[in-house]
């Protein structure tokens, strides 16, 4: 089986929970947007020093979409 490391990597799911919905359940939106923010940011500033580079601008708009998708709830 192919895990797919942008949008739903296997290490941020236990059992059919995925991270950020539990975070989205436990804390209040505007923490989890800021969680979004600074995640897109921390994806930028080391894209070039840890996985490949592509990879890491992908996970960084995943972020950021998410950011905008809370934005529009």
């Amino acid at each position: 089986m192919e895990y797919d490391n942008v949008n739903h990597p296997q290490h941020y799911t236990h059992g059919s929970i995925e991270c950020i919905d539990a975070m989205e359940a436990a804390y209040d939106k505007e923490t989890v947007m800021n969680f979004c923010k600074c995640n897109a940011f921390k994806y930028l500033f080391r894209m070039n020093w840890k996985n490949n580079p592509k990879e890491d601008v992908q996970k960084a708009i995943w972020y950021l979409n998410k950011y905008v998708e809370m934005y529009d709830k």
